[in-house]
Order: C-alpha cells, then sequence, then structure tokens
C-alpha cells in the first residue's frame, strides 16, 4: 500500500482516538489504571500486525539501550497525557500535542548542532502562538494545571522521539509500538503500585466502548504515521498529518460539543498547518 494510505488511515484513527480518549475519561476511576488499560490493549491490538510487516531487529545494543531510556519519557508522557486529556477539550489536546515539533527544532538547533532556517523558526513560532491564542481569555493567558502537565507531557514525548529518532527502521513496525505502549504501561503498574483488579475495575465502570475504540486506534494511528513516513518525505508527510488538527476542531464540535471559543480553534488550527508547511519547506 502506498504512503498516501497510510496518512488517510492515520488521520481517520487519530481522530478517533483523540476524541475517545475524551470519553473514557468521564467515567475513569483512576489515572494511572486506566493508562495502563489503554496501552495494554493498544500493544496487543497492534502485534496482530507485526505479520504483515518485514521482521527485523537489531544487533547493535546501543540501539536497545536509547529504547530503554526512551520507553522511560514515553511511560511519562502517556500517563501525564490522560490526566491532560480528562481536564482539557479533545480538540484543545491535539493542539497542544503539536508542541512537540517545536520542541524538536529547538533541540535540534541546540544539540544536533542543526543550522537556522528561518522558515522553521517562523513555524515553530506559529505553533507557540496559536496555544497562546487558545489559551489567551479575557485579556490574560490562563494556564491552569492541566494545561502545564500538557506541556510536560509533550517535553517528555520530545525527549523520547528524540532519543529514538530512526529506530523504528531497525524492527518490525508493529513490534515497535507495542514495546513503547506494553513496557511504559508496565513501568506506571510498579511506580503507582497499581493492583490488576484496579485495571480489571476501569473496564467494568468504565465506557467500554470508548475504551476499545481507544485501544483500538492508539496503536494503529502510531503504526499508519511511521509506517506513511518510511514511504515518502518528511516534508509531504508531515504538513498533511498536520491536518488532524482542523479535524479534531471539527469533530469535536459536532460529537463532544466542544463549542467554545471555535473561532479562535479554527484560526489556531489553520495557524498549525501553516507552521508545519513552513518547517518541513
Amino acid at each position: 500500500m502506498n504512503w498516501l494510505f497510510y496518512v488517510v488511515m492515520y488521520l481517520i484513527l487519530g481522530t478517533l482516538f483523540t476524541q475517545f480518549y475524551k470519553i473514557t475519561t468521564k467515567k475513569m476511576q483512576k489515572t494511572g489504571a486506566l493508562t495502563i488499560l489503554l496501552q495494554l490493549m493498544a500493544g496487543c491490538v497492534v502485534l496482530f500486525l507485526c505479520p504483515f510487516f518485514e521482521f527485523k531487529f537489531p544487533t547493535d545494543i546501543r540501539i536497545y539501550l536509547m529504547l530503554s531510556v526512551s520507553i522511560l519519557f514515553y511511560a511519562i508522557s502517556d500517563r501525564v497525557n490522560t490526566t491532560v486529556r480528562s481536564g482539557v477539550e479533545a480538540s484543545t489536546v491535539s493542539m497542544i500535542r503539536q508542541l512537540s515539533t517545536t520542541f524538536m527544532i529547538f533541540a535540534g538547533l541546540i544539540f544536533f548542532k542543526e543550522s537556522f532556517v528561518i522558515t522553521k523558526f517562523i513555524g515553530a513560532m506559529l505553533i507557540i502562538f496559536s496555544n497562546i491564542l487558545i489559551f489567551y481569555k479575557k485579556g490574560k493567558f490562563q494556564l491552569d494545571r492541566y494545561i502545564a502537565l500538557g506541556i510536560l507531557a509533550n517535553l517528555a514525548y520530545t525527549v523520547a522521539l528524540f532519543l529514538d529518532v530512526n529506530n523504528t527502521e531497525n524492527f518490525n513496525l508493529p513490534f515497535y509500538v507495542a514495546i513503547t505502549l506494553m513496557v511504559p504501561a508496565v513501568l506506571i503498574m510498579i511506580w503507582e503500585r497499581i493492583k490488576p483488579s484496579e485495571i480489571k475495575n476501569e473496564m467494568i465502570k468504565g465506557n467500554k466502548k470508548a475504551i476499545i475504540i481507544t485501544a483500538f486506534t492508539w496503536g494503529t494511528s502510531i503504526v499508519s504515521q511511521l509506517r506513511a513516513y518510511q514511504l515518502q518525505k518528511v516534508t509531504i508527510v508531515a504538513p498533511l498529518c498536520a491536518l488532524i488538527v482542523i479535524l479534531n476542531v471539527m469533530v469535536g464540535y459536532i460529537f463532544l460539543k466542544e463549542k467554545d471559543n471555535m473561532m479562535k480553534k479554527i484560526i489556531a488550527a489553520i495557524l498549525i498547518i501553516i507552521s508545519i508547511v513552513l518547517i518541513k519547506i
């Protein structure tokens, strides 16, 4: 299948993931337990895709070491994001997540000593501005704990990507995605001392339909996006993937009744898409 198919699949699956993740948090009993349940289910789902991709594993021990460290940051990002999604609108979460692109640009300049490119810098600034636009209300910038945690989650996610860059090409893709979902689940379970009964309780008392859809779309959306990047240039794929921001604004408006600051959300979403185009020129 060609790269465009995977981009379309990412946009559909990623939008469903964002919307239904928000729904799952409404009946959440314990944040950590819900995160673990979704991670484990998502990891199991993508394992079924392994036979459709080439089986390969690296022999360089350094790749496994980098993956191990990145998994710690994936665990932080996934755990904190569940809290963020419970307190922030789905459409807004989608915009906050674009901050990771900005963080990666600055990381490239500082740590990789990449050359300064004005279009990338403008794009990064536009992403920051679009987020400020969303949270600027009644003459002041309103930064509550959910927004602060959202920024923290994206910083952790950026560090994970920074450590893990290009690692996917060394593994069977679905297996790699499953590792980055299921191992963090185990780490969260150990760190927060969450019992299996508490995880089971999330499924029993939660919105089963939303949980299943969220788990299914989580891992599959990641596989779709990564596969698109493997098959086509980043400069082409990234701007198309950024369309998920405007899709989440539209779907959130229709299905989750997220109607507050609608005009600002649309403007911010458009600015983010423009910024991704500038960054990838």
